[in-house]
């Protein structure tokens, strides 16, 4: 899995509104995630649902973002600190692409896309100019929805 897959299924499990059966105490960590992995899909539905909806998605990560921008302002990528929310439609879309099979990289362009119209160009606001933003480099990101 990839790191906003594995974000995803992190967000997903802080949802759970019980705890997974207790009766693998003695087993591997693997064992213990597959079944966490699993477990509550209505739950988890319902969740991905509504964030696709109404909720939308709120992105915490510390990456190196790039960007093209006109000749004369910064371009350099550097890493950056950010918490986002964005929109519903951007969760629908990383939900789906998710569902298709979509690679890491996909869901990044998806989620950069987000944050260059919320984050960088405050919904139409400022930074016109910037006609792209790309996530090169994840230092770790999660997802609450």
């Amino acid at each position: 899995m990839g790191e906003i897959e594995d974000a995803i299924e992190r967000a997903d499990r802080e949802a759970f509104t019980r705890e997974p059966p207790k009766t693998l105490k003695g087993q591997q960590q693997k064992i213990d995630a597959a079944v966490r992995s699993r477990w509550q899909p209505q739950v988890r539905k319902r969740r991905r649902k509504q964030a696709a909806a109404t909720g939308g998605i709120t992105v915490e990560t510390r990456a190196r973002f790039g960007y093209t921008a006109p000749v004369g302002t910064t371009d350099d990528g550097r890493f950056r600190r950010l918490t986002v929310h964005l929109p519903p439609s951007y969760a629908q879309r990383l939900f789906d692409a998710r569902d298709t099979g979509a690679g890491d990289q996909q869901m990044r362009q998806i989620i950069a896309e987000g944050f260059k119209e919320v984050y960088f160009q405050d919904g139409g606001v400022r930074a016109m100019g910037l006609s792209d933003v790309a996530i090169n480099e994840i230092d770790y990101l999660d997802l609450d929805f």
